[in-house]
């Protein structure tokens, strides 16, 4: 896949994989990068996941905290919200519903109703 079309898929999934990140365990950007760099989503940059942070945190989907370090200064960390589980179960549902009408639309499959 080209990266100009991989980096447009990703800014409208990066928010939802970056809540999935975090509600497995308090994170802070740069390990939230390379977890994204080891999951395949190498166009992921510490530069891209901040504003998207920030939003998060507006929407009280996730907080952020300050925790001391032994390698300089104090690290920003943030852990899911109540809110934030709720969202990203709605996320991953609408995420799955759509993956598989894609996947159905690109594989010639035409849709079973349960």
């Amino acid at each position: 896949m080209s990266v100009e079309r991989s980096s447009q898929l990703l800014k409208g999934v990066l928010d939802m994989c970056l809540l999935a990140i975090i509600a497995e365990e308090p994170s802070y950007g740069y390990e939230m990068v390379r977890k994204l760099h080891e999951r395949g989503l190498s166009l992921a940059s510490e530069g891209s996941i901040y504003p998207l942070l920030s939003r998060l945190q507006r929407q009280e989907l996730i907080e952020g905290y300050l925790v001391a370090s032994t390698e300089g200064p104090r690290r920003k960390y943030y852990r899911i919200l109540p809110d934030g589980d709720e969202r990203l179960a709605t996320w991953k549902a609408e995420w799955q519903e759509l993956t598989e009408g894609v996947n159905r639309v690109l594989n010639g499959g035409a849709r079973v109703d349960r």
